[in-house]
């Protein structure tokens, strides 16, 4: 162990060096930065000061409590009203700066708690986290601001405590629960610890056993080179623990700077790389997108409005250990974010929550030499985490998909027990002025059985079906589809949970629209069969023309569908624990029961007007459907010089043929070029050839996994081990004939 190398008597020394931790993380969780006897800060540290003194006030030690109303173990708000106080003592202007008696009652509390919940030998009963992150890191973080207020005995005990619950030897090992987001919370209770006692040792491995955290993976928990992010092993989280993480990793960077355990580990700039990669994909306007939240979704309204504030105070933070030019793309990044967000500003909620990242913030958006980035336009499809995002002008959308290595859904600690068919394919979409479509109480009010672009056997099913914690993984292998960065087909090869439904799916991401197709859906649950067109949270009118095959939500958009009966449904819905009403609309497709090899074909036009859908239904060759089979789907949209096709087994569709199971998307751009982009979505392919039937002179850039390459009358190409190639897109440009 790394201790047991400092002499004990060293271990108890203050020194520089744990002055500088202290000063530091005060600075960086306390806040810092903002003058306090400025607006809005001081009316916010008045409060702070008002709370901590009503908290002082009203502590009444007894057996079992410390304040009366708050039971023990109260593992969070007891401990959270401690840290409340501590941090009324330590920043300026609340009253109550550096006044001994609050920091005596802060010290009083904290050993009370521990006497009575967080005691060494005590039996960790309930969840883990409590006892090994939650508790510690708060009543550490209390401590550490009173500093020498903690009597040596007190100070003693509390070490004590945690080194029974956070052994050094949680560290040893990257797996199980300490991997990812908990492995970086892990870190934080140990430097916690350390700068307790002034001990190195713990401060060296608190340091060092972040090291695991920076490598890219190829399985389980942690970010991948497409930008997934992991835990759980099979949930996509950039929105909960992958925030966590990276507010974590800002803060130790931001803590450690200057000091002998500075991180210096190479790897850490992956961490850096992903705040655009991993991160940024899913913020929209401010928000995160729920598609990457996890259980969580449903906790708060407009949770993903605060996972998004949280997101962008970590990237401000992180920018003062990154680059120059990384700092300066990521300052107009979170600038362009806090602008847009008109539903629940930034700045306001910061105020409210974070003074630190409000200074920052404010800074920020005063300062006319940074620009405000604008959303950007394209497609990121991650297909190690079964995730698609999509952005063009005045629109956005989300995939969310399951696999045989991601999750139907998560639900854990009796959170998200309906999210059952999250990972069928559900397609969210956000038109201008909607930023709030699935913020404010969806989750709680929305009809689980019918969400947005999935396809579902309407079998009843128990609240939390399947195994919790994510372990809900259907057989399905393709699951993922071919991107240019602009344009993209995405498929999903799908299996319902606890049913028999199996169905093929596919999305052409295009300009103004996503063509959606279903094919091969069959079931034998003796129930109906339905794809949900759309679920929109919204009292808008909704107009129907079943004769030419459109529909149109005003406000939000249109929907075009040249071959089905739309059924539709207007209904308040109430739920939640505090019940809410909310107005929904909801369209469908009906397969019938126990449907054999039903498909469907609609396009989505977010943000049409209903003139715009009107046309586009009375243009049936905009969209030319080239196959919608179990073997095959794929489109062509002349006007956007697209053919594209998803191979669910070898064959031809159109002018592409592919002799494996594969995705490609082929662009002719105007100018005598053209791109084709494939992809192993199975990732299984030693090699893959692909026939485009058109003329091609010449190949002009290829690609490292092209073996052969035939051009002339028609255009031949091999590629070699894709599987190698975890799914992503690879793209050869030529010239045609």
């Amino acid at each position: 162990m790394l201790g047991a190398l400092i002499p004990a008597d060293a271990a108890h020394t203050p020194d520089d060096s744990f002055a500088l931790l202290r000063r530091n993380w005060r600075d960086v969780t306390a806040g810092s930065g903002f003058d306090a006897a400025a607006e809005p800060y001081r009316t916010r540290l008045t409060k702070l000061g008002a709370a901590a003194a009503r908290y002082r006030d009203t502590m009444a030690p007894a057996d079992a409590s410390l304040w009366p109303g708050l039971a023990f173990p109260s593992f969070a708000a007891t401990p959270r009203r401690l840290q409340t106080m501590a941090r009324a003592y330590v920043l300026p202007g609340t009253g109550l700066t550096g006044d001994a008696n609050l920091a005596a009652a802060v010290a009083t509390g904290i050993d009370h708690y521990r006497r009575r919940v967080y005691a060494a030998g005590a039996d960790p009963v309930g969840n883990w986290w409590h006892w090994q992150i939650g508790v510690p890191r708060t009543l550490l973080d209390a401590a550490v601001l009173i500093g020498p207020h903690l009597t040596d005995r007190q100070s003693t005990a509390l070490r004590d405590a945690v080194d029974h619950f956070v052994p050094e030897c949680r560290l040893d090992d990257y797996s199980g629960t300490s991997t990812g987001a908990n492995r970086v919370d892990l870190c934080t209770v140990m430097l916690l610890r350390a700068i307790l006692r002034s001990d190195p040792g713990k401060a060296a491995l608190a340091a060092s056993a972040l090291s695991p955290v920076f490598p890219y993976v190829d399985e389980g928990d942690g970010f991948y080179r497409d930008g997934s992010f992991i835990q759980h092993t099979s949930i996509p989280y950039q929105g909960a623990y992958g925030a966590s993480l990276l507010s974590g990793l800002a803060t130790l960077f931001a803590v450690l700077r200057g000091s002998p355990w500075e991180i210096t580990d190479p790897n850490r700039q992956v961490v850096f790389d992903m705040v655009e990669r991993s991160f940024a994909p899913f913020v929209r306007n401010g928000f995160c997108m729920d598609l990457v939240r996890g259980r969580g979704v449903g906790r708060e309204p407009y949770g993903d409005h605060r996972r998004g504030r949280e997101i962008a105070a970590s990237i401000l933070l992180l920018g003062d250990a990154a680059s120059a030019a990384e700092r300066a793309r990521w300052q107009a990044v979170v600038k362009g974010w806090a602008l847009r967000n008109t539903r629940t500003p930034m700045l306001d909620a910061a105020e409210r929550s974070d003074l630190a990242f409000h200074a920052r913030l404010a800074a920020i958006l005063g300062d006319g030499a940074i620009p405000a980035a604008d959303e950007p336009a394209g497609h990121r499809l991650l297909p190690m985490s079964a995730r698609a995002v999509h952005r063009r002008p005045g629109w956005c959308a989300g995939l969310s998909m399951a696999s045989s290595r991601i999750g139907h859904y998560e639900h854990g600690n009796g959170e998200n027990l309906r999210g059952w068919h999250t990972g069928s394919g559900m397609l969210y979409w956000w038109a201008e002025g909607h930023d709030d479509q699935y913020s404010d109480s969806f989750w709680p009010t929305v009809d689980p059985y019918r969400l947005p672009g999935t396809t579902v056997s309407t079998r009843r099913l128990p609240d939390g079906a399947g195994e919790a914690w994510g372990d809900t993984c259907p057989p399905g292998r393709w699951v993922g589809g071919a991107t240019d960065g602009t344009y993209a087909t995405v498929g999903q090869h799908l299996n319902g949970l606890e049913s028999t439904l199996e169905a093929f799916k596919s999305w052409f991401f295009l300009d103004d629209a996503i063509v959606c197709l279903g094919a091969g859906i069959t079931a034998e649950d003796g129930t109906p069969v339905e794809t949900i067109v759309d679920n929109r949270r919204t009292g808008a009118p909704l107009t129907v023309d079943d004769r030419a095959g459109w529909a149109h939500l005003e406000g939000h958009g249109g929907y075009v569908l040249p071959c089905a009966r739309l059924r539709t449904l207007r209904e308040e819905r109430t739920g939640g624990t505090e019940p809410v009403t909310r107005s929904y609309v909801t369209l469908w497709l009906d397969h019938g029961v126990d449907p054999r090899s039903a498909g469907y074909v609609y396009l989505l036009l977010p943000g049409a007007s209903r003139a715009a859908t009107r046309a586009r239904a009375a243009d049936p060759g905009w969209a030319r459907v080239l196959a919608n089979t179990a073997r095959r789907q794929g489109v062509q949209v002349p006007s956007l010089g697209i053919t594209a096709v998803n191979f669910w087994n070898d064959g031809v569709a159109g002018a592409l043929a592919a002799d494996a199971p594969c995705a490609v998307l082929v662009r002719e751009r105007g100018d005598g070029t053209a791109t084709l982009t494939v992809s192993d979505p199975r990732r299984d392919l030693s090699e893959l050839t692909v026939t485009w039937d058109r003329p091609v002179a010449e190949v002009l850039h290829g690609h490292p996994l092209l073996t052969s390459a035939t051009t002339g009358a028609k255009l031949t190409l091999t590629f070699g081990c894709l599987a190698d190639r975890e799914g992503g897109s690879e793209t050869v440009t030529v010239r045609l004939g």
